[in-house]
């Protein structure tokens, strides 16, 4: 598996009083609020109110905007915002900036009523979902470049926790304010709590970046040719632009992987499949199964979060002492053998420890996958191209799954819930087997 392995910090714990280790915290909880509010507790949300399966199937598709971030990354990764980038710099103007967006989406959802205006709260979901996407880009692209690579793991894992704190508050926290009052009360609160991201991305400092020896040479080619261009003016000024902001990115990490890029890009796109392919119909599912919101949010949502936190501590670990490549051989087989865990409650019923036990089961799981692969992603940037690179491969992560989840309710009402499950842990199967082809033909992280 291409990528360095994973390095002590020699700092132990104090790594975590870090300033901006702390401040990822927050950044993480600002990053995963916005999440379920498009996805999972959107479905919830809409299945609650009546809307069928088939059209929640096909909302999902707002999602989507976490899987083309990567057409907009570039802008994200050039572009200086007016007034905003002279005051913030660079990725903390394209955060906050983001951050607005998303607040005011959710609180237009809040005062939108989907029996009545189902079309305008599809639209202010869209709005969200592209602010989040887009938050995520500068985000992603603020981790890796404002510490060194020994603080990453320390950066990844306060990033991780934030980012299931802010989980729990969208999951559980908007299904028990939905629960006592209204689906309107929820969306309010949570678009206020975009105020923890807003006020970090005011305090913290911007991070500064250095570009390597190569990066510069590959960079001076550009500008060799653009030398001899033809064209003069704003036209040669564009070409270098859109060069520099999307051509280079990808040119470089062909040139720095050569054909294992292709493979290295095949296994992020099929690394998540079966969770996204699944994630959609979670709520639905425990709804049709005969689950209270209550349940749902005590159980799979509270108690997910903290089998979530368990399985991205003992990730950590486990990298340590074994590296990236065998963790995330692991982490590929245990995906689609959880979602059986789901086959299984469908099959028994609504009973409370089955559901204890296939959440346990996921979330365990999806933590420990979601610690290794960010570590793994980020060990494949550039810091020339934080944004642009760390957009490709995120935007490859959620694509395909996120295409296939517009069809699952479609797929649920034809087959049941036990057949479904079974046909989502199949989807498993190409990444088990592009990561045994990347431990054989790359050096192993």
């Amino acid at each position: 598996m291409t990528g360095p392995a994973a390095e002590p910090a020699p700092e132990g714990l104090r790594v975590y009083l870090n300033p901006r280790v702390i401040g990822m915290l927050f950044l993480g909880f600002s990053a995963g609020l916005p999440l379920l509010l498009v996805g999972g507790t959107f479905s919830a949300w809409l299945r609650d109110l009546g809307v069928e399966l088939t059209a929640i199937g096909f909302l999902s598709w707002v999602g989507m905007a976490h899987s083309i971030k990567v057409l907009w990354a570039p802008l994200i990764d050039r572009a200086q915002l007016p007034l905003l980038s002279r005051l913030l710099g660079r990725r903390r103007a394209w955060m906050l900036l983001a951050q607005v967006v998303i607040a005011t989406a959710l609180l237009g959802m809040a005062f939108t009523d989907p029996r009545e205006q189902l079309g305008l709260v599809a639209l202010w979901a869209i709005l969200a979902a592209f602010g989040s996407a887009s938050q995520d880009v500068a985000i992603d692209a603020y981790r890796v470049e404002a510490e060194a690579k020994h603080r990453q793991g320390a950066m990844a894992a306060t990033y991780v926790t934030g980012y299931r704190v802010a989980i729990l508050a969208a999951g559980a926290g908007a299904l028990h304010l939905a629960n006592l009052d209204s689906w309107s009360l929820a969306y309010g609160v949570m678009g206020l709590l975009m105020a923890v991201g807003i006020v970090t991305t005011l305090v913290i400092a911007e991070p500064t970046v250095a570009v390597n020896q190569t990066t510069l040479q590959f960079e001076q080619r550009v500008t060799d040719y653009l030398a001899t261009t033809v064209h003069r003016g704003w036209r040669r000024d564009m070409q270098a632009w859109l060069i520099g902001a999307v051509v280079c990115p990808f040119a470089e990490f062909f040139q720095r992987y050569g054909r294992v890029a292709l493979l290295i890009l095949a296994f992020i796109a099929t690394f998540r499949l079966t969770d996204i392919f699944m994630g959609v119909m979670a709520n639905p599912f425990y709804l049709d199964l005969g689950f209270s919101k209550a349940q749902i949010a005590n159980i799979a949502a509270a108690f997910g979060l903290g089998m979530t936190l368990l399985g991205a501590v003992v990730g950590g670990l486990l990298v340590a002492r074994f590296g990236i490549a065998r963790i995330l051989l692991l982490t590929a087989f245990m995906a689609p053998a959880t979602n059986l865990a789901f086959a299984w409650l469908a099959f028994i019923g609504p009973e409370t420890h089955g559901l204890v036990l296939a959440i346990m089961a996921d979330n365990v799981s999806g933590g420990l996958a979601i610690s290794v692969f960010i570590a793994y992603l980020s060990s494949l940037t550039n810091t020339a191209y934080t944004a642009t690179q760390y957009a490709l491969f995120s935007s490859l992560m959620t694509l395909p799954g996120q295409l296939l989840a517009g069809f699952t309710g479609m797929l649920a009402e034809l087959v049941g819930w036990v057949p479904f499950f079974f046909i989502t842990a199949a989807t498993g199967l190409p990444a088990i087997i592009l990561a045994f082809v990347l431990l054989r033909v790359a050096r192993p992280g």
